[in-house]
């Protein structure tokens, strides 16, 4: 038995594919809708020669369309590259060059960046950018619009059979030098850290499609708030392994503590991840100013990884 990223997320769409999938900045997706659009866009990527292997980048704050392209990538068996958006120029010439991106999709806000270190991007021929309403100078990037990629690929599910041994790359923060590409096989990524062993029993999943048909068995699944940026592989997994269980995720676009509380409220949201204490303040901040004014009773966890945290009284 192999276990894919896509032929998990896949499972999830075919036993519930009316539950709520994701909601960031005021977008929702229903299971089924992310399927359509994710095999709409990888199908436009395979038409412009992203085969199984190539490297794709993802570069922008959170939103479906970053989760819509992670999808994408994956389902053609090419690996997405995670972009940090507060890298300086220096680091994100040594990224792109270190990555080997073929393919690259990104927020409009950074174009000025990417036009800057094309010349690091040999392999590239492909682009694509996401119009976040803002005038990001387009000039000489010729970029395909994201929602004409989408609406030029097929939304059928009629690709390849894909592998366990398919590659996942997290790209570091450098934090000791330049970033880093640490690189997992599907399969061995999901066992150390997208719910393949039950992290209450220590009991190993013994097929793929068993998350899913543990999740059906439930009338919803929980919605989870979660706060770091994808770009960050707290991130990434706090929402993938909530997905292969039939969740709903909440994104924020950029993060503060008062956004993190309105959106609790808003979406009633049940769990809620963070990332130590550069989000734990800030929240405990915005709670102490004003204690009465979010209502905060669907809350009943919050859990914080991959950074150091200190407890409050």
């Amino acid at each position: 038995m192999e276990y894919n990223l896509a032929d998990l997320f896949e499972h999830a769409v075919d036993h519930f594919p009316d539950r709520e999938y994701l909601v960031a900045e005021g977008k929702r997706r229903s299971y089924a809708e992310m399927e359509a659009r994710a095999n709409r866009l990888a199908h436009h990527l395979q038409a412009h020669g992203i085969e199984p292997g190539d490297h794709v980048g993802i570069y922008g704050y959170n939103s479906v369309e970053w989760v819509e392209t992670l999808w994408a990538v994956f389902k053609v068996r090419a690996t997405w590259v995670n972009i940090n958006y507060r890298y300086v120029e220096e680091e994100l010439a040594y990224l792109f060059e270190n990555a080997d991106l073929k393919a690259l999709v990104y927020q409009r806000e950074f174009a000025p960046r990417v036009r800057k270190v094309l010349e690091h991007l040999p392999l590239l021929q492909h682009t694509i950018v996401i119009d976040d309403g803002g005038d990001g100078d387009l000039t000489g990037l010729a970029s395909v619009d994201f929602e004409d990629a989408m609406a030029s690929g097929s939304p059928e599910r009629d690709f390849a059979p894909r592998s366990g041994g398919d590659r996942y790359i997290l790209y570091t923060g450098g934090t000791t030098g330049m970033p880093k590409g640490v690189v997992w096989r599907h399969e061995d990524v999901f066992f150390a850290l997208g719910g393949g062993i039950d992290a209450y029993t220590n009991e190993r999943i013994t097929h793929d499609g068993q998350l899913a048909e543990k999740a059906a068995a439930s009338p919803a699944g929980m919605v989870s708030l979660n706060t770091p940026p994808l770009m960050h592989g707290a991130a990434q997994w706090g929402a993938l392994r909530f997905w292969f269980e039939g969740g709903t995720v909440v994104f924020l676009p950029k993060f503060s503590g008062e956004a993190v509380w309105s959106a609790i409220e808003r979406e009633r949201v049940n769990t809620v991840s963070i990332t130590g204490d550069a989000m734990a303040r800030p929240m405990v901040d915005a709670l102490l100013a004003e204690p009465d004014r979010w209502d905060l009773s669907s809350l009943f966890v919050v859990s914080s990884t991959a950074a150091v945290s200190r407890c409050w009284k």
